[in-house]
């Protein structure tokens, strides 16, 4: 394989289902230095299996990828963005998909904030 340029800073999500006792999907954000958006991906997806590798979770298939807009990583540096199309109201919206009340806001096994 030939080697893989680092021009660009990119975050990439990848989404992963855990078993028993949690019985939770996992978000997770990693960064690459990659070529192209397709590259950040196979890096991030590479790194996905060794993440499950020998643990009782699973990965998806689910790689979402961002180019950083600024170079500079630092404070208040945007590493994702996702645009989704929605005819839902804010308050709806964000009990569909963000503030369903089942979500983990720290390390799994730890109660919410």
């Amino acid at each position: 394989m030939s080697e893989i340029s680092r021009d660009e800073w990119y975050a990439v999500r990848c989404i992963f289902r855990w078993g028993e006792p949690y019985n939770a999907y996992e978000e997770r954000i990693t960064l690459w230095r990659a070529g192209s958006a397709e590259e950040a991906v196979l890096l991030a997806e590479r790194e996905a299996e060794k993440y499950v590798d020998g643990h009782d979770f699973e990965y998806l298939g689910l790689a979402q990828s961002y180019r950083l807009a600024d170079e500079t990583i630092g404070h208040g540096a945007e590493l994702f963005s996702l645009l989704r199309e929605s005819d839902l109201e804010p308050r709806e919206y964000l009990g569909t998909f963000f503030d369903t009340g089942d979500e983990r806001q720290g390390a799994i096994g730890e109660s919410g904030s």
